[in-house]
């Protein structure tokens, strides 16, 4: 599919799956080591490639099952100038590995999308710094101009939209926004959240939408929760207000424990999938709007399947 067949604003009634925490299934379930937690290089190679495809076969499998259609990230999570130094990419290789995201997104999307399947290609853009606190702190214009090559290149490729990512600030956010909207793509913004439903910036949730939509012109498609558990922002959404109207996903870590627990942890905490997927029904009872779906640091296919058996 491309952005010239679909339009996310179109897709407001229809529900979409995503995949759950890619990271942290490689780390804990895979036994792989992912230096600075970073999933992109591998793409560099054919295992990791082939890693990457059986791990992405088995949400888009669900989606089939389901009737549903799916969220194709890139695993570009941190595949920005500061995460890429880290790791030896150059801003050019960077690009590169990018648009390779893209192409290679697409190819495994292909015989979903032969078959009806809606698969949007999403460009993922991760936050500058650490995506449980605020380091680096950026203006709009900024975050814009830093973040814009990436959002060229998911363009150029042929990305149906971009996703900003665990954002713990509004600043960035907007920008990111920004870019999306100078490159001709659609935007959605994630913020994720500390246990007492605000973000890592302080903020509230309710708050950092505002300004993003007001700094945009209300530029992204949507806005998302993630890298939070339920438990952490229900009594967020037990407000009013037209800005409840802007969330459309939820991408839930499995475990309850806090942001600072979790970066600390050495086992991963599957929580349970069945109550996860209790919670998610809750709110898709009480919003019927939010029908983007899936899972974040601690979740895998169990999760995806016990949300899906829950609300489908």
């Amino acid at each position: 599919m491309t952005m010239a067949k679909i339009n996310l604003r179109e897709l407001s009634e229809a529900v979409l799956l995503t995949d759950g925490g890619l990271e942290t299934s490689l780390v804990f379930l895979d036994g792989l080591d992912l230096p600075s937690f970073a999933a992109f290089p591998l793409l560099g190679e054919e295992e990791g490639r082939e890693r990457l495809g059986r791990y992405f076969r088995q949400y888009l499998d669900i989606a089939d099952k389901y009737g549903v259609g799916f969220v194709l990230d890139t695993p570009t999570w941190r595949a920005n100038p500061d995460w890429g130094e880290k790791l030896c990419y150059s801003k050019k290789a960077l690009s590169g590995i990018d648009q390779q995201a893209v192409s290679w997104a697409r190819a495994l999307a292909a015989p979903y999308a032969a078959r009806g399947m809606i698969v949007l290609v999403n460009g993922v853009v991760g936050p500058r710094g650490d995506g449980y606190r605020v380091e680096t702190v950026m203006t709009p214009a900024e975050a814009e101009a830093y973040h814009g090559d990436q959002i060229k290149a998911f363009r150029d490729a042929g990305a149906d939209m971009i996703s900003a990512v665990t954002m713990t600030y509004s600043q960035e956010a907007a920008g990111i926004a920004c870019a999306a909207m100078g490159a001709g793509l659609p935007s959605v913004i994630s913020f994720t959240v500390e246990t007492d439903g605000r973000l890592p910036s302080g903020e509230s949730l309710k708050d950092a939408i505002e300004t993003v939509d007001d700094e945009t012109d209300g530029a992204p498609a949507y806005f998302m929760i993630n890298c939070a558990h339920p438990s952490h922002f229900e009594a967020v959404l037990a407000g009013d207000g037209g800005w409840l109207g802007r969330i459309r996903g939820v991408r839930a870590n499995a475990s309850a424990k806090s942001h600072a627990e979790l970066d600390a942890a050495t086992e991963l905490d599957p929580g349970d999938p069945v109550d996860l997927g209790r919670r998610y029904r809750a709110m898709r009872d009480r919003f019927g709007h939010i029908g983007v779906l899936g899972g974040c640091c601690g979740t895998d296919a169990r999760h995806i399947a016990a949300i899906c058996d829950a609300c489908l």
